[in-house]
């Protein structure tokens, strides 16, 4: 799915984020954790049109849009409302939001969304593609909205406003299986759930292989102890023929898989469906 253009509407892409590995290093005094993690994102996800109006607005549709709030305490009008003010001026536009991915699932979900108008309305508006710009407007919404901005895979820490590029190019274009169990998980029973013991960072450039093979989700145990069908999920994808890599990105519930080829990502997909048609199942690949 690429980002778009036509008919004086254009199009971007809230690519699905997955956790490669999410350490948890630490229970700040604020109630935050400190997390040391690596970001990949799909080439797929939601997708964020616009054009030009007299106001702004927005629509929700897709699979997973209903019952949405549209309004002002949206996190996509914030941030439309953030470039506008940003760049001075009372700019209009109409926005439809396509949501394809499900709600609060461990993959960017909101942030990814509103990442991604801020790049449709600095595009939309003709205004200037400053990266550092648009990141600290970002920074406004929330931690995980400025890494999500920018597709290449990321060294996050803290509680996420904290993102360096990595350049290993091991890290790209990889067929990969998303699946969501359709269970809801709270983010927040999940941290209470920690254990709260650090076990080791990923070191200050990790490496794909490195963290394919020592790295993991501080989360998922506790998740796993919540909700069974996360556990079933990752026990699913990791039985796949050429899987590797099976596990839960962000708190969950959604999981995934790298695969070794297309063919195998296909295959995958098709079997999981069959065994588990109530699940949702996304073939795609990384960005």
């Amino acid at each position: 799915m690429a980002d778009r253009t036509g008919g004086g509407r254009i199009c971007k892409v809230a690519r699905a984020k997955l956790n490669l590995a999410l350490h948890v290093r630490a229970r700040r005094a604020d109630g935050y954790h400190d997390l040391d993690s690596v970001f990949v994102h799909c080439v797929d996800g939601d997708e964020m049109w616009a054009e030009p109006a007299d106001a702004l607005s927005l629509t929700i549709t897709g699979p997973f849009g209903n019952g949405l709030s549209t309004g002002e305490d949206n996190l996509v009008m914030r941030a439309a409302r953030a470039v506008s003010a940003e760049y001075g001026g009372d700019r209009g536009a109409a926005i439809t939001l396509v949501k394809n991915l499900p709600l609060a699932s461990g993959i960017g979900g909101g942030s990814a969304d509103a990442a991604a108008a801020i790049r449709l309305l600095v595009s939309l508006w003709d205004l200037p593609d400053d990266p550092d710009r648009m990141s600290g407007i970002a920074a406004t919404l929330g931690a995980d909205v400025a890494p999500c901005l920018f597709s290449w895979p990321k060294h996050v820490i803290g509680r996420g406003e904290h993102f360096t590029r990595l350049g290993d190019a091991a890290y790209r274009d990889w067929p990969v299986v998303l699946v969501n169990p359709g269970v809801e998980v709270s983010t927040g029973a999940i941290f209470r759930e920690w254990d709260g013991r650090d076990r080791g960072g990923l070191g200050d450039t990790p490496r794909f292989a490195d963290v394919m093979a020592s790295g993991r989700n501080d989360l998922e145990a506790p998740a796993r102890a919540l909700a069974t069908a996360i556990g079933d999920a990752i026990d699913a994808l990791a039985a796949q023929p050429g899987a590797f890599g099976a596990r839960m990105s962000g708190s969950g519930a959604t999981c995934f898989a790298l695969f070794g080829s297309c063919a195998e990502r296909d295959a995958a997909g098709v079997a999981i469906r069959r065994a588990h048609p109530d699940w949702w199942v996304m073939e795609t690949r990384l960005s």
